[in-house]
């Protein structure tokens, strides 16, 4: 009998495997059932399977000519009488969980030739006092072992262990090392062997460089680790918190160096730096000797519930041995002892072994002592009733945790109660069919234990990460690859993506991983580039567009963008290309996209780069064109109001040959207005001012819009809108409206029509509001609704609808009634007219036309047409109204406003006199509110638009010249067609 004592990587476990194998049968105890699969693996490489058994509580492989025995401490059948027999990890026996079984070892398990007990030096005294006839042999460390001090994770060398001492601390230190360094293997005494044999192998293989561990890594793992980094210095054992002791952290520390290699330790996280001592006495391998050990009677009394547990209570009379804590299956045993129906069943010594070998079932799902004893008592009552658990219920409690989805902690959960079943069906005196549900229970448990190694990995591990990184340690290259897509691919793991001619690389956990993968992936891009270049170089202009930002897309890569050029329609390029991708594919992509914007500028364009090309031009018409080109096409007619009076007709003329229109509010290219121009307009107009953000053009087709909040100073007419209060107007139909006023006299007052409400888009209220910001007052009034006649004879109603709204003409019922849609001033917001029927500008072209042949008002208008089928509606039904002598309704109001044209007076010294007010007000409640318009217009001329302050620099309406001859009269003039279109009439 030996005792092989030392510190760790000493060699002692392969020491006793030799000695073991030496034997021809033998038997070898190890504290985890981790260490004994990987014994296990070992030994069956050198003898076979069917000559080697394992046994731990969960998993039980006995061969029919088994002759070496791998076992857990616990689970060794020690009476079988092998003629070798081992105990690792000795100085257990002081462990308050497990230690009286160890000690129980050490006292009373023997081989019939050779016994050998491993484990630290600590226990020579403890092994000599107890065990006087064994010998000792001391083993040095193969490799030296160094503190480091403290490190952060981010900063620790690859092949490093991370140590936590609870779930909670493992999980979230993989997950930190998962997003700073790709991701780390997870391993822990709860993973049953197959999860961990494959955490094992994602570390060994290099597929990770970090491994996160409980401290079970530190009994006789044998894993290629270089430095240990302790997480924390405390852990819970069962009871309490306690302070890990220096010889505990040894044994962890230890597990770094490998062989021959030497190892490093130190702390991380939370962790506190060791104190000096500490660290020398981990160093030098310098502990204080185990003082007693933990132990519990092995001698029990049967007789009784009462005597068993008598005896287990029962202390040693070696001073040297102190009774162990209450350990989970004495707990067990009290609590279902208490119960009133178990106790009458123990009638025998039998029944009570029966029911001490049930309550040795462990509580591997760390349930509460109450559900655990419960869980035992149903286990016992089934065997001691009927002589074995039913098939029926134990299929019911596998089929419960008979599934594989779930998360880590699910699946861990159900991994443990399956334990519990694994367990169970190794006896065969419990179960009818042993080896069926020793079957069922492996492979249930493998199947979960593959899921749980996949969702660890899927959880704490980037496999993109991984495979880069393992392939960067073969210093052979990386094989990349290019998609259709433009995913690049570097060892079948998506790096990044092509975005046009520009590599957007993915984020690397480490510097040294991106710079390699972009070598690679610039490598497998060469070709891309070049092909890339010649598609674009050859692409039709339908598949580039330009943003309302001035980007220039290919499809949806952005390819570059539009910037300042020497002249506000001549800009330039920028274009998007790596520099890895070559001068010649940075040429031909910034050639292409110059062609492009060069024709987008010559088609949208057209007409302001033919005024400002035209040589014909000169004197003032030469001026006016640059000042309008400057002014991208668009010029407030208040802003140039002396350089448009010195324009003459032939002037004039000239300029309109290039789309100019002289409105009077706006002069503009009537070509501008289309969406596509007002888009590229703004950006240009954008670059010219240098704003850093780029205002979007008002939706296509809108004829009115509200005003934005904060809009850039100029933005509304180069949108082609001309503000007025709280909306702008499209520029064409604001034309097209001020024509229509022409008609009224705007002095004495007028009332709005359904074609000024259909041409502005405006509702009632919003056209009064407009009219206000054009200069007019707006007056608010109301009276009664005039509704059409009732009784009427067929064929009098539409005349007598004429008589009533003073209408002259005797074969136009439609106009008739849409003069009396107008005066009862119809609800503009439910009718629409058709634009044809308004006026149009100066040329009597239809600037809006161009876009749509219709003028859009989507935000409200009303229309003659529709006022007129309601009145007609109206006048169908009187006969029936009166017939059924209905009472006459309440009359009803209808809102209509006034309009009279009111500039802004000059400020005056004195107030205005009192009198003069107070006589006015007097005349002005006299009328009740009303005024009727004269029949004949004011010759005076109308400034426009005085909210603007362009008052006194706006043309005005000239007065008429009856004796004009017509030789003078410019037939493009506006009042030349307004004049033939009255005398039509």
């Amino acid at each position: 009998m030996r005792a092989v004592l030392g510190p760790t990587n000493t060699g002692k476990t392969w020491y006793a495997m030799d000695r073991m194998l030496a034997h021809k049968t033998g038997m070898l105890g190890l504290p985890l059932r981790l260490l004994a699969r990987e014994v296990y693996d070992k030994i069956c490489l050198a003898r076979g399977p069917a000559a080697v058994a394992l046994v731990t509580g969960e998993e039980r492989i006995v061969p029919e000519k088994a002759r070496y025995w791998v076992c857990t401490v616990e689970a060794m059948p020690v009476s079988m009488g092998a003629d070798f027999l081992g105990v690792d990890e000795i100085q257990l026996c002081a462990d308050p969980e497990r230690g009286h079984v160890f000690t129980d070892r050490l006292l009373s398990a023997r081989g019939s030739k050779e016994t050998l007990f491993l484990g630290s030096s600590t226990m020579q005294r403890m092994i000599s006092e107890l065990v006087p006839e064994a010998g000792f042999q001391f083993r040095r460390r193969l490799s030296n072992l160094s503190y480091t001090g403290a490190r952060k994770i981010s900063r620790l060398k690859p092949r490093s262990a991370v140590v936590g001492f609870s779930v909670e601390d493992v999980y979230s230190i993989a997950e930190l090392i998962r997003r700073q360094r790709g991701g780390a293997a997870v391993v822990m005494g709860a993973l049953s062997p197959r999860t961990r044999n494959a955490q094992v192998a994602l570390y060994q293989n290099g597929d990770v460089d970090f491994l996160v561990a409980t401290d079970a890594i530190g009994m006789g793992l044998n894993l290629a680790i270089n430095h240990v980094a302790f997480s924390g210095l405390t852990k819970f054992d069962g009871r309490r918190i306690r302070r890990l002791q220096p010889n505990e952290l040894a044994q962890v520390a230890g597990r770094a160096g490998r062989h021959r290699a030497s190892g490093t330790f130190g702390v991380t996280g939370d962790a506190q730096p060791l104190h000096s001592e500490i660290v020398s006495a981990i160093e030098e391998n310098r502990f204080a000797p185990v003082q007693q050990l933990q132990w519990r009677n092995t001698e029990l009394d049967f007789r009784s519930a009462k005597s068993l547990i008598a005896s287990l209570e029962m202390p040693s009379e070696n001073k040297l041995l102190v009774r162990s804590r209450d350990a989970d299956d004495f707990l067990a045993l009290t609590e279902i002892c208490q119960s009133s129906d178990i106790p009458s069943r123990l009638a025998s010594e039998g029944d009570v072994k029966l029911l001490w070998n049930v309550c040795q079932i462990p509580d591997f799902c760390n349930v509460s002592s109450h559900q655990h004893a419960e869980q035992l008592k149903k286990v016992f009552s089934f065997i001691h009733d009927i002589g074995y658990i039913p098939d029926a219920w134990l299929e019911q409690q596998v089929r419960r945790v008979d599934r594989t989805d779930g998360d880590v902690d699910t699946l861990s959960k159900r991994i443990a109660q399956v334990r519990t079943w694994t367990y169970v069906s190794q006896r065969a005196d419990w179960v009818q069919d042993s080896n069926r549900w020793s079957e069922r229970a492996r492979d249930l448990e493998a199947r979960l234990s593959d899921a749980l190694h996949d969702s660890l990995t899927n959880r704490f591990v980037d496999r993109r990460a991984s495979v880069l990184l393992k392939t960067l340690k073969r210093k052979d290259g990386f094989v990349a690859n290019v998609d259709k897509a433009g995913e690049i691919h570097v060892e079948g793991e998506r790096v990044g993506r092509l975005e046009g001619f520009r590599f957007r690389q993915e984020p690397s956990s480490t510097p040294e991983e991106t710079k390699a993968v972009r070598a690679a992936s610039l490598q497998a891009l060469a070709s891309e580039y070049n092909l890339r270049a010649s598609r674009i170089y050859s692409a039709p202009n339908k598949e580039i567009d330009f943003t309302e930002q001035g980007g220039l897309m290919w499809g949806e890569h952005a390819v570059g963008r539009i910037t300042a050029g020497g002249g506000i329609l001549s800009p330039d390029v920028e274009v998007f290309v790596d520099d890895e991708a070559g001068s010649e594919v940075r040429r031909r992509v910034g050639k292409r996209l110059t062609a492009f914007l060069e024709q987008k500028v010559a088609s949208l364009c057209e007409q302001l780069l033919a005024l400002r090309a035209d040589e014909e031009l000169a004197g003032p018409a030469r001026a006016f064109s640059y000042a309008l080109v400057e002014a991208f096409g668009v010029l407030r007619r208040g802003q140039v109001a002396e350089m448009v009076k010195s324009l003459d007709q032939d002037a004039r003329r000239s300029l309109r040959k290039h789309g100019v229109r002289f409105g009077q509010y706006t002069i503009f290219v009537h070509s501008i207005l289309k969406p596509e121009a007002t888009r590229l307009r703004l950006v240009l107009w954008s670059l010219a001012q240098n704003l850093k953000e780029f205002p979007s053009p008002p939706p296509p087709g809108l004829v009115t819009i509200p005003v934005i909040a904060g809009a850039p100073k100029g933005y509304y007419p180069l949108s082609g809108f001309f503000r007025v209060g709280d909306r702008a107007i499209r520029i064409d139909m604001l034309e097209r409206l001020a024509n229509l006023i022409r008609e009224h006299d705007s002095r004495a007052g007028f009332e709005s029509t359904a074609d000024m409400l259909s041409i502005s888009g405006l509702t009632l209220d919003q056209f009064a509001g407009a009219m206000r910001g054009l200069g007019y007052s707006a007056e608010r009034r109301e009276r009664e609704k005039i509704r059409a006649p009732k009784h009427l004879p067929d064929g009098e109603s539409v005349q007598r609808i004429e008589d009533e709204s003073g209408t002259k003409s005797k074969d136009k019922p439609r106009t008739a009634l849409k003069a009396l849609a107008a005066e009862s001033n119809v609800d503009a917001s439910e009718t629409r007219s058709r634009p044809g029927d308004a006026a149009e500008v100066e040329s009597g072209s239809n600037a809006g036309s161009s876009e749509n042949g219709k003028v859009k008002a989507e935000n409200a208008a009303a229309g003659g047409d529709e006022a007129a089928a309601q009145l007609g509606d109206a006048a169908e039904g009187t006969d029936q109204a009166l017939a059924a002598d209905e009472k006459p309704e309440e009359p009803e109001k209808v809102v209509f406003y006034t309009f009279k044209w009111e500039p802004r007076q000059r400020k005056v010294q004195s107030a205005p006199n009192a009198d003069a007010v107070a006589r006015k007000h007097a005349v002005s409640k006299h009328r009740g509110g009303m005024t009727s318009a004269p029949k004949k217009r004011a010759k005076s001329r109308k400034p426009v638009n005085s909210d603007q302050g362009e008052m006194a620099a706006r043309s005005r309406k000239p007065a008429k010249v009856k004796d004009k001859p017509k030789d003078a009269v410019d037939p493009n003039s506006p009042f030349a067609v307004l004049s033939a279109l009255k005398n039509k009439l």
